[in-house]
C-alpha cells in the first residue's frame, strides 16, 4: 500500500538521478507488494524474497527506462513476472552457467557509508551479533560481509558472484529486517 505521504513521480525523478533515499524508500514502499505476488506464485519465502530482491535490482538498473503513463507498482510486478518466467525456463532446462556475461558488469562506485550503516557499525557488538542470528542465514552472511569483514560491494558481488546492484538491494533488505528486529527488542 502508498503511503499518502510519498509522491512516487518525486521518488522515481529522484530515483533515476541515483538518490539513494528514493530507491530505499521506492523499495520500502513497494516490497511487500512484490514479495506477495512471487510468494503466490513460488509457494516458497526463500524463492519469493529472492525474485523479489532480483525485481528491484533490474528496476533500479533500468529506472530511466520507466515510462511515467504507467502505475509504478505495475511496472515492477511486470518484471517480477519476467524475472519469475526466466526462473521456471532455467529450472526446466537444468543448464549451469559458470560464468556471468559482460553485460552483467557493473562499474559502481561504492558510496562512504550511510547514517544506517554507521548506527549498524557503532551498535553494542554482542547484542548486534544476537541480534544478527536472528536473521536468515544468507541475511546474516551479507550483513557478516559488509560490516565485520568490511568488504566493499564490490568485494562482496565478487565473492558471491553476483552484479553489485543485487548486493546492495540484499543488503537493503538484511538491513531493514535487522532493525525490525532491534525496534521489536527494544
Amino acid at each position: 500500500m502508498v503511503k499518502k505521504n510519498i509522491n512516487i513521480a518525486d521518488l522515481i525523478e529522484k530515483a533515476k538521478k541515483k538518490d539513494q533515499k528514493a530507491f530505499n524508500t521506492l523499495l520500502n514502499t513497494y516490497w511487500s507488494d512484490v514479495y506477495r505476488f512471487q510468494f503466490l506464485k513460488t509457494e516458497d519465502e526463500d524463492e519469493a524474497e529472492d525474485i523479489t530482491i532480483k525485481t528491484f535490482s533490474k528496476a533500479f538498473d533500468k529506472i530511466n527506462l520507466y515510462n511515467e503513463r504507467y502505475n509504478f507498482k505495475t511496472w515492477l510486478i511486470s518484471i517480477s513476472k519476467n524475472i519469475f518466467l526466466d526462473h521456471l525456463r532455467k529450472q526446466r532446462t537444468e543448464t549451469i552457467s559458470i560464468n556471468r556475461t559482460a553485460s552483467e558488469a557493473y562499474k559502481i562506485s561504492d558510496e562512504t557509508p550511510s547514517v544506517e550503516d554507521q548506527l549498524i557499525i557503532e551498535q553494542n557488538l554482542v547484542q548486534l551479533r544476537n541480534y544478527i542470528q536472528q536473521l536468515k542465514l544468507h541475511h546474516q552472511e551479507i550483513i557478516n560481509l559488509r560490516y565485520f569483514r568490511e568488504m566493499s560491494y564490490k568485494e562482496i558481488a565478487d565473492m558471491l558472484n553476483e552484479p553489485i546492484n543485487t548486493i546492495k538491494v540484499k543488503l537493503l533488505r538484511a538491513k531493514n529486517l535487522l532493525a525490525d528486529i532491534i525496534k521489536k527488542s527494544s
